[in-house]
């Protein structure tokens, strides 16, 4: 099993990243690529899960240990494959989801792609006990539906987005900047790990 790999962004993607390991281009799908473009001039540390089907061979990654532990915790729960996985990982951040789970939170839950009632229900029954010691304090706290959040000039997506990507390290006047170019570019339903996507790739492209 690949459980990780180090070295340099070669290439971006809405989906993946295609990391150089001395020579050799691995393309590893991610919750937001874009994460990575701020080090795309670095070697970095890519926490893989290596998945193998019988049609094919492929690479799940994270920028942390604690997220590749919940996308494996995740894809144990009958109903979730990877790709869910994946969505359930860029729709929510990875404590206030294990917050979500300790505290039964199925409204919170039914909202992250891919995931209806029956599916809430069994992550909750399948991983409340399993999640011990994952996502920090979050699970102290009541997780907030991002349908619920107030949304900046009514759009959906940024303000949650925006504080995602604060923690990557952009800046406020970087994050206004790509703000006004972006504020066209959504539409009233679109949910946060899409917006977060523009986003990067716009601060990605400078």
């Amino acid at each position: 099993m690949i459980d990780f790999l180090r070295g340099q962004v070669a290439h971006l993607e809405n989906e993946y990243v295609v990391l150089d390991v001395q020579g050799i281009g691995y393309r590893v799908f991610c919750p937001n690529p874009y994460a990575f473009a701020a080090k795309s001039q670095d070697t970095i540390t890519v926490y893989t899960h290596h998945h193998v089907r019988d049609d094919a061979i492929l690479l799940f990654g994270f920028p942390t240990r604690e997220e590749q532990k919940l996308f494996r915790k995740l894809i144990e729960v009958s109903g979730i494959g990877p790709r869910v996985a994946l969505g359930i990982l860029s729709g929510g951040n990875p404590d206030t989801v294990v917050a979500a789970i300790h505290q039964e939170n199925i409204s919170f839950l039914t909202k992250l792609p891919g995931i209806g009632k029956k599916t809430a229900q069994r992550m909750i029954l399948d991983l409340k006990d399993k999640l011990e010691g994952m996502g920090g304090m979050a699970s102290l706290f009541d997780p907030v539906p991002a349908a619920s959040v107030a949304f900046e000039d009514g759009t959906p997506g940024w303000p949650e987005a925006r504080e995602g990507l604060k923690a990557l390290g952009y800046t406020d006047p970087e994050l206004d900047r790509v703000w006004n170019k972006l504020k066209d570019q959504v539409s009233q339903d679109e949910a946060v790990d899409s917006v977060m996507k523009k986003a990067l790739k716009l601060l990605y492209a400078g």
